[in-house]
Formats: C-alpha cells, sequence, structure tokens
C-alpha cells in the first residue's frame, strides 16, 4: 500500500502533467498570433526561468529523484488531501483564465494585434487569475513535497512572476487601453477578490 507522501507525489506530479497538458496547446497557439507590443526582455525571461525552476524543475526533481535529500520533515497526511484541493483549484484558475482570454493570451509579456480588454468570467472578479492559479500551486506544493527548500522554491517561483511582472504588466495594459483599463482597475481586485 502507498504511503500519504508517495500519494502526494503522485498527485503533484499529476498535476504537473495536467497543466503541461492545459498549457501547451495555448502556447503553441500564442506563438501563431501577430504581436502588437512586446516585453520580452532579459528580465521577463530571467522571472520566467526562476519560476520554472520553482514551480517545476525543483519539485520533479524531488518528486523523481528525491533531491535535495537534505530539508525533508515528517509528512503530515492529511496535506495529500488539501494540497490536491489547492492544485486543482489553482489549476482550474488557470484554465478559466485560459478560457476567458482565448486568442489574446500570451505566455510572455504580449500584447496581440487584434487584443481587446478582457473584463468578463473570471477576469470579472480579479485582474490576475493566472497569478492566483500559480500561488495555489506554490501553496499546494509545500503541503505536498515535505522538503524545505522544494516548499520554499514554489513561493519564490511565484513570488518572482507576482512581484516583478504584475507592475509590468498593468504598466503594458495601461498603455494599450488607458482609461478602459483604469476603469476596470478600479473595480476589480488584482489578485484576491475582497483582499489584493
Amino acid at each position: 500500500m502507498l504511503s500519504a507522501a508517495t500519494i502526494a507525489k503522485i498527485s503533484w506530479l499529476f498535476c504537473l502533467v495536467a497543466y503541461l497538458a492545459l498549457r501547451g496547446p495555448r502556447n503553441w497557439r500564442a506563438r501563431r498570433e501577430p504581436v502588437r507590443t512586446s516585453q520580452r526582455d532579459f528580465n521577463e525571461l530571467f522571472v520566467r526561468a526562476i519560476a520554472t525552476i520553482g514551480l517545476g524543475c525543483l519539485p520533479l526533481a524531488y518528486v523523481l529523484a528525491g533531491f535535495p535529500p537534505f530539508g525533508n520533515y515528517h509528512f503530515f497526511s492529511p496535506f495529500a488531501v488539501v494540497g490536491t484541493a489547492s492544485f486543482l483549484a489553482g489549476l482550474w484558475a488557470i484554465y478559466r483564465a485560459h478560457k476567458d482570454l482565448d486568442w489574446c493570451f500570451s505566455y510572455t509579456l504580449e500584447i496581440r494585434q487584434r487584443h481587446q480588454l478582457v473584463t468578463g468570467g473570471i477576469y470579472g472578479y480579479c485582474r490576475h487569475p493566472m497569478y492566483f492559479g500559480f500561488l495555489l500551486w506554490a501553496i499546494a506544493q509545500a503541503m505536498l513535497l515535505p522538503n524545505w527548500i522544494i516548499g520554499a522554491a514554489g513561493l519564490v517561483g511565484w513570488a518572482a512572476l507576482y512581484l516583478v511582472r504584475v507592475p509590468r504588466e498593468e504598466r503594458m495594459m495601461i498603455d494599450a487601453f488607458g482609461e478602459q483599463y483604469r476603469a476596470y482597475a478600479a473595480r476589480t481586485a488584482r489578485l484576491i477578490p475582497g483582499l489584493v
């Protein structure tokens, strides 16, 4: 019989595969859409690399090879359920954001040629639902993978995305949509409705 810690690792791996299946086709489609404005620079690539390492590469190494071998702590069995639920909720937020953005989606800081400001669906509640989804992912990672380094890596990866990209993304949206975006920002939360 599998231990709760092993089940939690399998759950994390399953959610990662689900994310890649969700995101892959949208990334491919986004590459085909003509770009009007881009802020794809070293800062953008660096932040994405930190997020990929913290939320993907390091935890994958831990799940598959037990790396790093230090920093482990006793697994709290209920975290298998709570962490999986958190990850699934995060994936739902990312999925919903993709669905609502449709062809306006970009995996990097770009505005498409025929880009429109999306304010419906999940975007009617918060301006950055994908970052909310990645926050839930980072929290789930800390619960599902009982290693201090891996838990911290997920939160660092998310923080790099949120703290560096969001201000740049919002400036880009103001430049593109002006008062329309400012009015939208005034009536919606940045991340969590009612809080932030």
